[in-house]
């Protein structure tokens, strides 16, 4: 019997041809400052993966600028631009913020959408002071712990023109969200939404509203558990000499374990908070995505997965 689905398959190979004559437009020192704490991007994985992937939404994002442009013409008058907003969902220690920023820099190097905003999920969590009166703490990740609305908020106000949005800024040093603090997004041409929660569906309720039904185009990054709890335990272990050492931070405590007390704790972490979560509410909404990069244990991307249209 022959199988369907819903995904043309692609290897990196094959990804890479589809680049045709897409400039580079990131140096090595870029691409240096913009991976994360346990990653090693190369040139070649940034030319090979990443450059197709932002041809394919510069084609998206041209077709949406021309419909926006025909909708005008009905209209007889012109309306307000709206961004194209894309989502990005995955495990945590996955390496979704540093897909956000390749993709952000790779895409404002176009001409015709220059102003790329990213929106991370974590300014949407409720205060520790709110998650602890709730008992939440150990939960901080899942879906009940974020102000979902407020994420629906702001994303109504980003498609219906709005001139400025404000977002509030999560501190991951203090482990917090800072109080009376935001950053102000002004009319982007793109906005990319990054967070392991993006493509859940809350229970059914009479007014449902999804965060993903503002999404023009979502990608899931994927890889197996345990890649994922090694790329945990290994970034644990790096940030106990670096932001674990700032007498602010949350995980202070942390920053002199040694290795074995480090692997220990990080696994008990990834174990009772992050597996749960990955197992019962970010793994299943993979498949909700238009767009899946999976990577392998060396942290590089071997397969895409398009959804047919």
């Amino acid at each position: 019997m022959e199988n369907y689905s819903p995904y043309m398959t692609f290897n990196k190979e094959e990804w890479a041809r589809l680049r045709f004559n897409t400039p580079m437009t990131l140096t090595e020192s870029e691409i240096e400052e913009l991976q994360g704490v346990n990653e090693q991007l190369s040139m070649e994985e940034v030319s090979n993966i990443y450059l197709p992937l932002t041809r394919l939404f510069n084609l998206y994002i041209t077709g949406s600028q021309q419909l926006h442009s025909i909708t005008d013409t009905f209209f007889g008058k012109q309306t307000n631009k709206v961004p194209f907003i894309i989502g990005i969902a995955g495990s945590v220690a996955v390496g979704k913020s540093t897909t956000a920023r390749i993709i952000r820099a790779l895409l404002s190097r176009w001409p015709n959408h220059p102003k790329v905003e990213i929106i991370t999920t974590d300014g949407y969590l409720y205060p520790n002071a709110v998650l602890e009166e709730r008992g939440l703490m150990n939960r901080k990740g899942f879906p009940e712990s974020y102000n979902t609305r407020a994420l629906v908020d702001c994303l109504i106000k980003l498609k219906s023109g709005a001139q400025q949005v404000k977002v509030p800024i999560y501190s991951h040093l203090t482990y917090d969200i800072i109080p009376g603090e935001y950053n102000t997004i002004e009319q982007p041409d793109i906005v990319i939404v990054e967070g392991i929660n993006v493509l859940q569906t809350p229970k059914p309720s009479k007014h449902s509203v999804f965060v993903s039904d503002f999404f023009d185009l979502s990608l899931y990054v994927d890889a197996s558990e345990a890649d994922l709890l090694r790329w945990y335990v290994d970034r644990f272990k790096k940030l106990r000499s670096t932001a674990f050492r700032d007498p602010k931070s949350y995980f202070n405590r942390y920053a002199d374990l040694s290795d074995e007390e480090a692997t220990r704790v990080a696994t008990d972490i990834w174990n009772n908070i992050n597996s749960v979560n990955l197992q019962k509410n970010i793994k299943p909404t993979k498949n909700r995505a238009d767009i899946i990069m999976r990577k392998e244990d060396d942290h590089v991307i071997k397969t895409i997965q398009l959804r047919r249209i």
